[in-house]
This record gives C-alpha cells, structure tokens and sequence, in this order.
C-alpha cells in the first residue's frame, strides 16, 4: 500500500529522478500493440460502462487523464460526451485517434504531462482517470487531486480506477524515492483513497472493480477499485 509519507532525503533531486524514469517509461510503452497488457484492448471499463446505465454520469465536457489507447474516451464520445484525451505516449495517441476514427466518433487528443498543461479552471463535467493515479509519483499527489478539482465545474464529476493494494508493486514512498520508480504502479487501500480524495470530492461509490463475463465487451479486473465521486461544493 502506498502511503502519504514524504521521504526526507534528497528529496528535489529524488522527485527528478522519479519523474524522469517515468516519463521515459511511457514513451514506447504502446509501442508493440501486440504486448500482453490486459488493458490494450478496445472494451470500456465495466464500472464506466454501469455509470452511465444508471444515469450518474450526464453527458458534458470529459476529459480522459492518461486515456492510452483511447478505449474509455471513445466509449464516452459514443454516449454524447465532448471528449479531450491527454496521454504521454504518442503511441498510444495514434492508436487512440485510429480507433476513434474507426468508430466514427471526435476525440480532443494532446500528448502532454496533465502537470505541464492543466485544464482550464471550470471547464470540465467530468474527469475520468482510469490507470493514471497509481503512477503519480507521491509528491504529486494532493497537486494531483487539487488539479482535477479545479478543472471541474460545480457539482462535477471524478470517475478513478486505480490499483488495489495487491494490484501494485507493494512499495511504499520510501521505497519508490530509494529505487526511483514507482515499481508498475502503486496500490491504495480504502482508507487512504478516502482520505486523498475525500476533502475536495464526496464518494458516491468506491467498490471493487468487477470481472466482466467472457463476451460481455467489458473491461475489469478484481485487482482495481473503481470510484465514482461528486466535486464538493467550496465553503
């Protein structure tokens, strides 16, 4: 499980180091589409998929933070959504724009660090994240969280899959500074996602993701939380 500590040594130069083995790390990663990654396939997330059935999600402005092959964001553009896609792989854009033009929808596709160009203020109904929280280096974290909050409009929208605690590399924040690298991605409990994401949003469901029957054209894995939470309004 990772935990909201700060390592104390070294800690600008660690940060670096951090965040450069991980840029570099995304930068061919959906090069080879034939890799064996469960998530390199075009079906939705189921949980994604249950949100819009039961009428949680309207559509509006979306964005897909770390949107990969573009499987979600094109899934959302199909329920009427206007969706921006932003992803530090161009692999992984071409891929996602291939797709969304095979499927005849409109994506707003940027190759960009979500830190080095954030939405605008307001701007968005709903912020999907699905996979990109758990490789967000520990020092980002409440920016992280305080950046998406910005971006939402009242009454706004987080849709969060990320790793439980035993999808991730079982390294703690010490570790991940020690080794710089955040080992595949980090695991969250229950408590710790409540209390990072809890102050700024109130959770409407946090459960685990559930796997989809074969043939249900459905993504998920039992190893995954899948969090759907309201932007509070501010005081």
């Amino acid at each position: 499980m990772a935990t909201p500590t700060e390592p104390q040594a070294d800690v600008p130069a660690a940060h670096r180091r951090l965040e450069e083995h991980e840029q570099a790390r995304w930068q061919d990663f959906y090069a080879d589409r034939s890799r064996n990654r469960p998530f390199f396939v075009d079906e939705p997330d189921e949980n994604l998929v249950d949100w819009c059935r039961r009428g949680w999600l309207a559509p509006g402005a979306a964005l897909d933070v770390g949107c990969g092959n573009g499987r979600n964001a094109v899934f959302l553009a199909e329920q009427g959504f206007v969706v921006q896609g932003v992803e530090l792989s161009a692999q992984a854009l071409a891929w996602a724009a291939e797709t969304a033009q095979r499927r005849g929808v409109e994506l707003q596709l940027r190759q960009a660090s979500i830190f080095e160009q954030p939405p605008a203020p307001a701007s968005l109904d709903l912020v999907y994240d699905s996979g990109c929280f758990h490789h967000i280096a520990p020092h980002r974290r409440q920016d992280y969280v305080a950046l998406l909050a910005r971006a939402l409009r009242p009454g706004g929208r987080l849709g969060l899959v990320c790793f439980r605690p035993e999808g991730g590399s079982g390294l703690d924040d010490e570790q991940v500074y020690r080794q710089g690298s955040l080992g595949g991605g980090l695991g969250y409990d229950e408590s710790t996602l409540r209390t990072l994401w809890g102050e700024a949003f109130e959770i409407i469901e946090l459960r685990r993701m559930h796997e989809p029957p074969a043939g249900a054209a459905l993504f998920g894995l039992g190893c995954l939380w899948a969090m759907l939470a309201r932007l509070k309004p501010i005081p």
